[in-house]
């Protein structure tokens, strides 16, 4: 990988940990705000992981890196900006509970959290898109 590639790549991983900060902040300031329980943290922070569980009996087929192909849907639908982001949209719009915009950001963390780590998307046969 020449440098130029590699400085591009590192420039965006940091951006998106930055942005991954921002969101957890702004969950915490609106978490303080509204009236939410605890445990909106973990289920939404956790959760996009739970795409995992789909592949469960191909587990034993796998090479090293490979997401059992069932799961890859799920797990790809579960970590795009969209959905946290019409989630928070909608609850910042006051047509879902507060409570919900909390998890939007949460979410969203985990999703920008991810990229910074470099775990993407994933391709149809379960290996991250380069």
């Amino acid at each position: 990988m020449d440098e130029s590639l590699s400085t591009g790549l590192d420039l965006r991983r940091a951006a998106y940990g930055v942005a991954a900060v921002a969101l957890l902040v702004a969950a915490i300031v609106v978490f303080v705000n509204v009236d939410a329980g605890w445990w909106v943290f973990p289920v939404f922070a956790l959760g996009p992981d739970l795409a995992f569980l789909a592949g469960l009996g191909q587990v034993g087929t796998l090479v090293h890196g490979q997401m059992p192909s069932r799961a890859v849907p799920a797990y790809n639908a579960l970590h795009r900006i969209w959905g946290p982001l019409a989630l928070a949209l909608l609850a910042a719009a006051g047509l879902l509970p507060p409570v919900l915009l909390v998890g939007a950001l949460v979410w969203g963390f985990h999703v920008f959290l991810d990229r910074a780590l470099g775990y993407g998307l994933r391709t149809p046969d379960g290996f991250q898109r380069v």
